[in-house]
């Protein structure tokens, strides 16, 4: 058997009052993916320890079975992977965003979702104006890019910008946790307060604002690491041949430390508009080579970073009729059977518009298996499910079973 698992990444909410009491999920019109529901197995799954921040780095591991306590570093050394950025010992790596500051508070953490041309220019003429032999910047997706700093101390506290949005930056600047970082969190608050001076009149700056759109006006680096040790799925779980697919490289450089083949599809933004079609084909060519496939869909986590409900519900329609409805057509055809899970990795609640630790509520569909009594797919059915709530590696090793 094959098996695919479809995240639908921050998918689950919280009741909204202002709709009824409802979640984005319960409001969506998904009928198949509630048919994975009627006929499968379901319940909950805690993806981020009490100990640790409820990132997406956590989450996506956590779901793939890693014991993240033991072997997460940080979140700009698994993006250097899938940038193809060869750490060497003592670099430092970390997810530098590029934000949007307005009468000093964070008014986003995407820089109102810059495109990839733009952010390109900004970082290229940062990295010629503050790096050095040093300090290097790295050019990603979107808001999404890599600093890098050599003989770099780990030890100091950094704020992701999606969690502070409407508060002063001032109070969210890097605090040391020891003596030997302070130089490192020094240094990273003052490239932060001179990219605000470097970038408030560039010209890609000027041309948005004029174009009533949020400027990139500041750096945000955030979750500092070392290159990691990380098993690959095929060490921990016997899977031969997996892929990954994605539009962003958090979970393309997930992907390269646990050994997958990381697809690329034209069209895919991380947002709303995502070549969704491209990426459900890229899944069944994949599952077509690969025992293992691995597809990330990252809008409705947008959607709830920005508040918008009604967004975030017609994100998670998008999945359900334009992924998970082609999949299950297409996986019926093929001659090996294949089992479909369906789950997000965290929260990302419309109301607070950052994430939650909260368990999140999984399906598991197996041709011809035996299906529990839940009817539909959101974030309250599941809990009356087979599984009940399962940590760690429980999911991965139930899924692969």
């Amino acid at each position: 058997m094959k098996h695919i698992i479809i995240l639908g990444d921050g998918m689950s909410d919280e009741p909204i009052a202002a709709y009824g009491g409802k979640t984005p999920l319960q409001m969506a019109n998904k009928p198949h993916i509630d048919w994975l529901a009627k006929n499968g197995q379901s319940g909950l799954l805690k993806t981020v320890p009490e100990s640790m921040h409820p990132g997406s780095e956590i989450a996506n591991m956590a779901v793939l079975g890693y014991d993240v306590e033991k072997v997460f570093e940080g979140r700009g050394v698994l993006e250097a992977a899938s940038m193809g950025v060869e750490l060497q010992p003592g670099d430092l790596g970390m997810r530098c965003n590029l934000i949007c500051v307005e009468d000093e508070k964070i008014k986003n953490h995407s820089a109102g979702h810059i495109s990839n041309e733009e952010a390109e220019e900004l970082i290229r003429f940062l990295d010629e104006k503050l790096g050095n032999d040093k300090i290097k910047f790295y050019s990603g997706v979107s808001y999404r890019h890599l600093l890098v700093i050599k003989d770099g101390v780990k030890d100091f506290a950094c704020t992701p910008p999606h969690d502070v949005p409407g508060t002063p930056f001032v109070n969210c600047l890097p605090k040391a946790k020891t003596d030997a970082a302070e130089a490192t969190s020094d240094l990273v608050t003052d490239l932060i307060l001179k990219s605000q001076e470097l970038l408030k009149d560039h010209p890609v700056n000027l041309k948005r604002k004029a174009a009533g759109k949020d400027p990139g006006n500041s750096v945000w680096p955030w979750s500092p690491g070392y290159k990691p040790a990380m098993p690959t799925l095929k060490e921990m779980f016997g899977i031969e041949n997996s892929a990954v697919i994605s539009a962003v490289d958090l979970i393309h450089g997930i992907g390269v430390y646990a050994g997958m083949k990381v697809i690329h599809v034209e069209g895919a933004t991380g947002l709303y508009d995502t070549n969704y079609e491209g990426k459900a084909q890229a899944a069944i060519d994949a599952l077509k080579e690969n025992d293992f496939v691995y597809l990330h869909i990252e809008a409705s986590d947008e959607a709830g970073h920005e508040g918008d409900v009604e967004l975030k519900t017609k994100t998670i329609e998008y999945l359900d009729q334009r992924v998970v409805k082609y999949i299950l057509e297409e996986t019926a055809k093929m001659d090996e059977d294949v089992a479909i899970a369906i789950l997000p990795d965290h929260p990302t609640p419309c109301a607070l518009k950052t994430h939650t630790r909260d368990a999140v509520p999984f399906t598991i569909y197996k041709p011809g298996g035996e299906a529990d009594a839940v009817e539909v797919y959101d974030e309250f059915d599941p809990r009356n499910g087979i599984f009940g709530t399962l940590q760690g590696d429980e999911f991965i090793r139930a899924f692969l079973k």
